[in-house]
């Protein structure tokens, strides 16, 4: 009776052992697909066009933009213009369809759409993907 006791209380501590380590590698899983995905923008307006599209689309779950002065070279010319960042976050998983929406919605021929990899706080990335899951 005293061995069956012990192998029941092992076999209950491998469980619990196996349950917090598949929630560990979920949320490590989790935090590993957050991406942000930093694209330039003409002005407030068109950003906010195209993030409030790319939100109803859950491509991502929210965008920060702020405006900063960019210089650049186009056709032959360097460039002197006042843009708008626009910093989405979203995960690994809807990078492409986030990146071919953008493409057909934004102003310029050839826009400024490039993924960076992050860490994020497992709550936050917890929503990050539930926010583009819907």
């Amino acid at each position: 009776m005293k061995h069956i006791k012990m192998i029941i209380a092992a076999t209950c501590i491998v469980a619990v052992f196996l349950i917090v380590h598949a929630h560990e590698d979920k949320e490590q899983k989790i935090m590993s697909e957050i991406v942000m995905v930093y694209i330039t923008m003409p002005s407030e307006e068109k950003a906010k066009e195209i993030v409030r599209t790319l939100l109803e689309k859950h491509l991502i779950a929210c965008a920060t933009m702020m405006p900063c002065k960019s210089m650049y070279w186009w056709e032959g010319k360097i460039q002197d213009d006042n843009e708008i960042i626009m910093l989405a976050k979203t995960t690994e998983n809807k990078f492409e369809l986030l990146k071919q929406e953008v493409m057909k919605i934004h102003p310029y021929t050839i826009p400024c759409i490039l993924k960076i990899s992050v860490e994020a706080n497992a709550p936050y990335a917890a929503w990050v993907n539930d926010e583009v899951s819907k």
